[in-house]
């Protein structure tokens, strides 16, 4: 268990806070392209890490993130006009550009150099993966973009959703990188119809099915933690599923060899409600039409959400459209979407859980490493060292795996090939 000062450091990421402090060393995906679509585009609201900005596509299709507040009388930009390379407060006009200057003040005198003096909060912004990009900690030491796989792949082999999660973002973390619970959560009833996972890929169920309490094994690496769950196979081999604990809030999912790979980014909104990203993508071709047609059927990773909200059609609100019928005659859960399932426990326990309540068991090596790797580098950037993740991006070309080795062979020199990824 975290006492409640403890908790608090790990789930807090305002401005000024120290888990604040240290996501804002990291580049945070916030927004797909299609939210932005073209130049000149309306502008969109974000809340990222408690702040409130606007985010803009301007004329030359440069993407600005500004202060919601245009800085003469607070009113919102969400309502400017976004023309001419610029985002125009409606109140009295003033204008900015993608960095933040002010570059029009017609309400001011012709002669004034009033604007020249004017700037509001501008933070830097790039697309790459299917995804937009921000920075939002000091210039002097924005780093270099992770060079995580699947941001690499082509588009036609890779498939991004968001979705809104509904609790803090360390929650859903230890979610991603739970592989005790997929034995059960995402488990089924009937032997006798095809599952989910196994549609997936991404586990072999009947090494999960027979092997319900695996022995976890957690080793500090530069991105993060290499997670292995090892779980009995045949008489001479171990069933081993590598997970990856990427910093800030990335994880990884164990996929079969020859099946697509999956991934999340937990991506805090405020302190009680976080961005999913989830990404499923192959490294050696485009995904396949039938691949696409599962990942989009809405049963796995990819939940089918509100459009335009990005808030699952089976949420909170509604139970997760929990069917008690099927839950006593064929799946351990009644809850569709292995999305879903995995939103309705880690949402259950509450915006921000009271972890001081927990009884973790040995199952729960993973979190207990996780929760110490963030906090110990949010307590070590308050002391004045900064994370050394941040600045080192190839550290991120790593890829997660399901293999069956040898009982006597070493999980991470076993899975070598499998953990590595394109160049």
């Amino acid at each position: 268990m975290l006492t409640l000062e403890e908790n608090e450091l790990l789930t807090r990421t305002g401005p000024g806070s120290p888990m604040g402090d240290l996501l804002r060393r990291f580049w945070l995906p916030f927004l797909l392209p299609e939210e932005l679509p073209a130049p000149d585009c309306p502008p969109v609201r974000v809340r990222l890490m408690g702040e409130k900005l606007v985010a803009f596509r301007d004329t030359s299709g440069r993407i600005g993130l500004l202060d919601s507040h245009c800085p003469h009388r607070l009113a919102s930009l969400f309502f400017g006009r976004n023309e001419e390379n610029g985002l125009r407060c409606v109140y009295h006009g003033w204008k900015y550009d993608v960095e933040g200057r002010c570059v029009d003040m017609p309400s001011e005198p012709p002669e004034s150099s009033f604007k020249e003096k004017i700037r509001t909060t501008a933070y830097p912004v790039r697309e790459r993966g299917g995804l937009i990009w921000a920075y939002l900690g000091p210039r002097d030491l924005m780093p270099e973009m992770p060079e995580l796989e699947w941001a690499r792949v082509p588009e036609s082999h890779r498939l991004v959703s968001k979705r809104l999660q509904e609790c803090n973002f360390a929650q859903a973390v230890e979610g991603g990188i739970d592989s005790s619970h997929v034995s059960f959560l995402h488990s089924r009833l009937r032997s006798d119809e095809p599952d989910n996972l196994d549609s997936s890929g991404m586990i072999r169920v009947e090494y999960m099915a027979n092997d319900r309490s695996p022995r976890f094994f957690v080793r500090e690496t530069d991105y993060g933690l290499l997670i292995a769950a090892r779980r009995n196979a045949e008489a001479t081999s171990y069933y081993w599923r590598l997970t990856q604990f990427l910093m800030p809030f990335y994880t990884m999912i164990p996929g079969t060899p020859g099946y697509p790979i999956g991934g999340h980014a937990w991506v805090p909104i405020d302190d009680e409600r976080c961005w999913n990203f989830s990404v499923t993508w192959r490294h050696d071709r485009p995904l396949s039409e039938e691949e696409l047609s599962y990942q989009n059927s809405g049963l796995g990773i990819h939940a089918y959400v509100e459009p335009g909200s990005y808030r699952p059609l089976r949420n909170k609100e509604n139970d997760y459209l929990i069917d008690r019928e099927k839950q006593r005659t064929r799946t351990y859960t009644g809850i569709e979407g292995i999305g879903e399932q995995d939103m309705a426990v880690q949402e259950s326990s509450g915006t921000i859980a009271d972890r001081s309540r927990e009884h973790l068991g040995s199952s729960d090596a993973a979190i207990i490493a996780m929760r110490r790797r963030l906090t110990g580098a949010a307590i070590a950037l308050r002391e004045g060292t900064e994370p050394p993740e941040a600045s080192q991006p190839d550290a991120y070309k790593v890829r997660s795996a399901a293999v069956v080795l040898d009982r006597d062979v070493d999980f991470a020199e076993g899975a070598r090939q499998e953990t590595r990824s394109i160049p």
